[in-house]
């Protein structure tokens, strides 16, 4: 069912085929949207261009989501090619490894203000420049990427903790501000995944276990998941949502012992 159908999408944050965001951008084009994704660096444009011809979308350009000069350039070009925007889905973050190894004590100034920046505000500087896109459009839809480590102490995950605590909050505030628009924000918070962000996790192979064994469905979170969660939030099957943290880690959140 082409539930996307005509609708136009923004995915920000597809390093590889193993990420969230590419399993999201390939549910979005099996929905029937039009896709446009973006890269950081030269590196990982060798990775998305491969990945664009497959879903037959268009890369947009680069995206470092600290550059206010390339936020807007982006949105510029899409403004340019569209002249406007249905959907966005924001899959990043960042933290230097150490700090998912060593206590959270010793994170540094500067390194938590980076993973601050990174990983929560990029989400208010992409829904800003969203905003008037999604307007010219009628409305629109945001989804981001979070995890249960936002509200409960995760070992090793750290400031990353800290940074999704901050961005399922942002989630909120943007709900408020962007409903008048008739732009809806959320979050969704998968269970454990095997990317490339989760490989500088120490000893994330045991919390993938630990899922798998305790988890109400005893079994691991399949990533094409959370993936069908954000086609469905993003497109009308999801109009009556805002401001929620959907959880889709196979019912992981809810155990208590």
């Amino acid at each position: 069912m082409e539930i996307a159908k005509g609708k136009r999408a923004l995915v920000v944050g597809v390093a590889n085929d193993k990420s969230l965001a590419w399993s999201i951008a390939r549910q979005l084009h099996e929905a029937g949207a039009e896709i446009a994704l973006t890269y950081q660096g030269e590196v990982l444009e060798k990775r998305v261009r491969p990945l664009a011809a497959q879903i037959e979308a268009a890369v947009i350009g680069e995206l470092d989501v600290t550059n206010d000069d390339q936020i807007a350039a982006v949105f510029g070009a899409l403004k340019e090619k569209w002249g406007g925007l249905d959907m966005l889905v924001h899959a990043v973050a960042f933290a230097e490894r150490e700090d998912l190894r060593d206590r959270f004590l010793n994170v540094s100034r500067k390194n938590f203000a980076r993973t601050m920046e990174i990983s929560a505000y990029s989400l208010v500087a992409l829904a800003r420049a969203a905003e008037p896109l999604m307007e010219a459009r009628g409305g629109g839809s945001i989804v981001t990427l979070s995890y249960l480590g936002a509200v409960r102490a995760i070992p090793n995950y750290n400031v990353m903790g800290v940074a999704k605590a901050a961005l399922e909050a942002c989630v909120r505030y943007l709900s408020i501000d962007l409903g008048s628009k008739n732009i809806r924000v959320n979050a969704i918070s998968a269970g454990p995944a095997r990317t490339l962000s989760s490989s500088a996790i120490r000893d994330f192979h045991t919390m993938a276990h630990e899922v798998e064994q305790r988890s109400p469905l005893r079994r691991a979170m399949d990533v094409e998941e959370p993936a069908k969660m954000a086609v469905a939030l993003l497109s009308d099957l999801g109009s009556g949502v805002t401001g929620q943290t959907v959880y889709v880690d196979v019912g992981y959140n809810i155990v208590g012992f």
